[in-house]
């Protein structure tokens, strides 16, 4: 996985990640699928991205334990965020009564549900991003090394409208050096906004090229 609050999620769902004895087929199917589906949808391939998420999905599923295909929704529902995607998470709220008090914590910090969360129960690098939601103009993201992470926590701050300037560049900057072009393309037009907003002709339309040529990039078929 290339998150580690994502990858941390798995390792729990699959009772630790060792290699003796080795895991059945389906563990390791699961989570090359996530991980698949997590850069396919990033890159903007949705048809790979469903592909994949249907095939991890049915992976664990087949155990017939329904926390475990609450850890795959919980995937999904990061992934929309960082790409400023927001709904409810209906589809791990169905599941929400079999996951643990932590995965119901980062799903009600997903969905944009801070108020009385227990930031203790959330992964390491999000704890921050609720202890600071209230200092104006701070920067939280730089301190996150994972680009997912970070993103989702982006996506998170974006959803309170509590991001800061400085965080709206650092993570349109990290979509572009991941080549994560859906959400890059988001992030550019939240900066667009507020070009065409401050009355900046230059630069909304330096940020309107960078638009057109992420918008017209088409995702190599494996």
């Amino acid at each position: 996985m290339k998150t580690i609050c994502l990858a941390a999620l798995l390792c729990a769902a699959f009772a630790g990640c060792t290699s003796n004895p080795p895991p059945p087929a389906w563990k390791g199917n699961a989570g090359s699928a996530l991980a698949a589906f997590s850069d396919a949808y990033l890159r903007g391939d949705s048809h790979i991205a469903d592909a994949e998420f249907a095939r991890a999905r049915g992976e664990m599923a087949s155990t017939g334990r329904p926390d475990l295909v609450a850890h795959a929704e919980l995937v999904r529902c990061a992934t929309r965020v960082a790409s400023l995607e927001y709904d409810a998470c209906p589809a791990f709220e169905a599941l929400a009564q079999d996951a643990t008090p932590a995965e119901r914590a980062y799903a009600a910090y997903l969905a944009g549900r801070w108020d009385g969360l227990d930031a203790a129960l959330l992964p390491e690098q999000h704890r921050a991003v609720v202890a600071a939601r209230a200092a104006n103009g701070k920067s939280v993201l730089a301190a996150i090394s994972d680009p997912l992470s970070r993103l989702v926590a982006a996506g998170g701050l974006m959803r309170q409208a509590r991001i800061a300037p400085a965080d709206i560049i650092v993570a349109t900057g990290t979509a572009s050096e991941q080549g994560w072009r859906r959400p890059l393309l988001m992030w550019l037009g939240v900066s667009l906004k507020r070009a065409q907003a401050a009355g900046d002709t230059v630069e909304a339309a330096r940020l309107q090229r960078r638009i057109d040529l992420a918008g017209a990039a088409t995702v190599p078929v494996p």
